[in-house]
């Protein structure tokens, strides 16, 4: 957050607020959904709350009110926003699971293991916010980190390692565990790029050929997009995934053009996104059941059933919804991971829905804003290429289970079932708490303030040296 300017009688001041005891109220009151949730679907199929209450409710308040005193400890002057966002979206995953987990006999448990992997992904949380102090020590190797992104992204194509599942072949498998590899490959290509842009902006600014009053790049600046394109085309038809391709391509383009701040590279990276995607279509299989099952799924019920019972689902849980336990979410297939929405639409209905989708526009927003703030090339771009990450995600699979587009098997985040999902996006929301808390972060002068200050004052006011911008 920038500072504000506030006049006062000695003179004018810039006023900087760190916000935590702010932060900790959200914290609290959205640690207050997830167990809501939780306590409702118990009710309304059992009729009583369970024996073990007290424990799971000092639990998951233990788990949110840690990650408060960590931020509180090591990123003072964070954004005060994004952590209580994520611990409602967070909770309220766990609690659709739980209820998800009601309806097969016997019982499943996949909400604590989903629980298991929440808690690793805030110890991997904490490790971040205390080890990375400065999100800058990342610029250092972009094209190492370029070509470990590339590798991980291209590593479920390895034979003996990779598994398919569900027709597309995005995990790797690794004595009796899964994970799928491109959940850490879009942080390390989103810190890849930002520091590849940071390093080549002015050059990859520089114009080409001018047409239809756009300047274009130059085509001996193509190199880096024409890699990414490729790498998105192999990933689309050797893994069959539509959506980890669409992700990472857009990714690069957008930064890019931030970077740049030059349209012809969006009007460039956009027509590349067609012109794969018409391929793709021609010469594979899969996207074309994608699209078919996007524009026609009522004529083929057995291949689109997914995409049938979500729509089912909206209609019958409407506005404000069944409730939490009275729909029937389990019967969409994959309802815990790529259906979620789904089953949030049917017993929060389209109203608790759109709340979701707010919930991510803020975080989304608050990214962009400390981008904004950001005082380094890196850190906004940086900040800009997470923020886009979530951004594209969920419009993409959300997009996808209202038929809004064709879909396209991205998890949404910190809600759907899935270890390697909620792991790299904990770790994403470090980053990005540790770009505001530099960006929203006082300067340190000899005649102004303090490092004590800095670390236990939460309002600081500091006077405007006047003839200094």
């Amino acid at each position: 957050m920038s500072p504000q300017a506030t006049p006062s009688t000695t003179g004018d001041r810039f006023v900087y607020r760190r916000r935590r005891n702010v932060e900790l109220f959200m914290d609290l009151f959205a640690l207050c959904f997830g167990l809501a949730g939780w306590a409702l679907t118990e009710l309304n199929l059992y009729g009583r709350v369970p024996d073990n209450w007290p424990i799971v409710t000092g639990l998951w308040f233990a788990l949110g009110i840690g990650l408060h005193v960590v931020v509180r400890w090591r990123l003072a002057w964070a954004d005060p926003l994004i952590l209580p966002c994520v611990l409602l979206l967070n909770g309220l995953g766990l609690a659709m699971i739980h209820r998800i987990d009601q309806i097969p006999d016997p019982v499943r448990h996949d909400a604590s293991t989903q629980l298991l992997w929440t808690v690793l992904g805030m110890a991997l949380f904490s490790a971040v916010v205390i080890g990375l102090r400065d999100h800058r020590r990342l610029q250092r190797f972009p094209y190492l980190l370029f070509l470990l992104g590339l590798f991980l992204l291209l590593l479920p194509l390895v034979p003996g390692l990779g598994r398919a599942q569900y027709g597309a072949r995005i995990w790797i498998q690794v004595a009796g565990y899964s994970f799928q590899p491109a959940e850490v490959a879009k942080i390390v290509l989103a810190i890849a790029f930002a520091g590849y842009l940071t390093d080549h902006r002015e050059v990859l600014a520089l114009a080409g050929r001018r047409f239809l009053g756009i300047e274009f790049p130059r085509l001996r600046d193509l190199g880096p997009i024409l890699i990414m394109w490729l790498a998105s085309l192999a990933v689309l038809i050797f893994q069959n995934d539509l959506g980890t391709s669409m992700l990472f391509f857009g990714l690069f383009v957008m930064m890019l053009y931030v970077a740049t701040e030059k349209a012809g590279w969006a009007i460039l990276g956009v027509g590349m996104i067609g012109v794969g995607g018409v391929l793709a279509y021609q010469f594979t299989g899969h996207v074309k059941v994608r699209v078919s099952s996007w524009l026609h799924p009522f004529e083929d019920y057995d291949s689109n059933l997914q995409v049938i019972s979500a729509q089912f689902g909206y209609a019958w849980g409407g506005l404000t919804g069944r409730g939490w336990g009275l729909g029937r979410p389990g019967l969409t297939p994959l309802a815990k991971s790529d259906f979620i929405a789904g089953a949030i639409g049917e017993e929060l209905g389209v109203i608790g829905l759109m709340a979701v989708v707010m919930i991510y526009a803020i975080i989304v927003a608050r990214s962009l804003r400390m981008a904004l703030a950001a005082h380094d090339a890196f850190g906004k771009l940086l900040a800009c290429g997470l923020g886009f990450t979530f951004a594209l995600q969920v419009f993409a699979i959300i997009g996808g289970v209202t038929r809004l587009l064709p879909l396209t098997g991205l998890t949404t985040p910190f809600m759907s079932q899935g270890g390697s999902s909620m792991i790299a996006n904990w770790v994403i929301v470090a980053v990005l708490l540790v770009i505001s808390h530099q960006a929203r972060r006082p300067p340190v002068t000899a005649a102004r303030t303090t490092e004590a200050q800095l670390q236990n004052e939460d309002t600081l006011e500091i006077p405007v040296v006047r003839g200094q911008a």
